[in-house]
């Protein structure tokens, strides 16, 4: 595969920065369809989003995997700030930034999220219609984790969150007195220092970006604490329905600890909509398992965007 051209576009004021990948000659004709694809919170371009940019790309789509505002190689501060608007903003300046390459057919745009981005995704293609076809990996609502918990080892009263938000009030005032954002560790550093009875997906995090299976120095497993704020009244799958007639498919695995958001969200859906479940895989393992959700993505695309079936 060729080297992916490193990319820069606009987002809400907010310079962006993105690898494309062209297809190669030898590639399967996709009449220059193209898939834009958002990466997990904290996670950057070269993780997970690039594993599946590349392997759509081999397909003969072309792709783009960026870094979301405040993060990895782009633009923003406080660095690390988790802006479900923005993100869900930076996809929508992303189909835009591809409707202006010669190589795109603007009428053949899809899109795609990873974890969180499965959210921010399904959120912005609810109104920009550009997004032709729609695809989640392990998707999730994380104002719905910031709420309520991650179900069901996890619960949030709305006092414990109420203390949440006043603390990433407090972090605000902080900031606006030196400028400078205050950052809470998310993933902790040492394995050992995961509570006993976490999720599953927080152990299978730690083994995915504390490693070598999936670390880059740009992924620091932090945010910026007043984050929690811009986050807990966001809703991913509110007005999921309004993706319609636009074809909908959710991926996510047998075993992961966020499987219900994709199983609700389908339900709330209109047709045309699939949800695909693969069995024995939690939610980390489809980011870089990419034996069944590959070829899945490649007939789903192919079928809505080409218009054929995967060849």
């Amino acid at each position: 595969m060729a080297i992916p051209e490193k990319v820069t576009f606009p987002s809400s004021g907010i310079t962006l920065v993105g690898e494309l990948y062209l297809p190669s000659p030898e590639a399967p004709s996709k009449k220059s369809a193209a898939i834009v694809i958002g990466h997990p919170s904290m996670g950057v371009k070269e993780q997970t989003a690039g594993t599946y940019a590349k392997a759509l790309c081999s397909a003969g789509f072309i792709t783009l995997a960026f870094d979301a505002a405040y993060q990895g190689e782009s633009e923003g501060q406080p660095r690390m700030l988790e802006n479900p608007f923005q993100r869900s903003e930076d996809l929508r300046a992303a189909v835009s930034y591809l409707t202006t390459r010669d190589e795109v057919d603007a009428e053949r745009i899809g899109a795609m999220g990873i974890c969180a981005s499965g959210g921010y995704v399904t959120f912005a293609a609810q109104t920009d219609t550009r997004m032709k076809a729609v695809a989640t990996i392990s998707g999730a609502c994380f104002g719905t984790i910031l709420r309520e918990g991650l179900k069901p080892k996890g619960s949030i009263t709305r006092e414990q969150l109420i203390e949440q938000l006043k603390g990433a009030n407090a972090l605000r005032t902080l900031e606006a007195k030196d400028g400078q954002g205050r950052m809470v560790v998310i993933t902790a550093p040492e394995k050992s220092m995961i509570p006993e009875g976490a999720p599953d997906l927080v152990k299978d995090a730690w083994d995915y970006y504390m490693t070598e299976r999936g670390s880059h120095p740009r992924s620091g497993q932090s945010w910026a604490g007043r984050s929690i704020d811009l986050c807990a009244n966001f809703d991913a799958y509110r007005f999921v329905d309004m993706i319609s007639p636009r074809p909908l498919l959710m991926i996510a695995g047998e075993l992961a600890d966020t499987g219900y958001f994709s199983k609700q969200a389908i339900e709330q859906a209109k047709e045309p909509k699939e949800l695909v479940v693969i069995p024995g895989k939690s939610h980390i393992a489809l980011y870089d398992d990419l034996s069944e959700t590959a070829p899945k993505l490649i007939d789903f695309f192919s079928k809505s965007l080409v218009g054929d079936a995967a060849v």
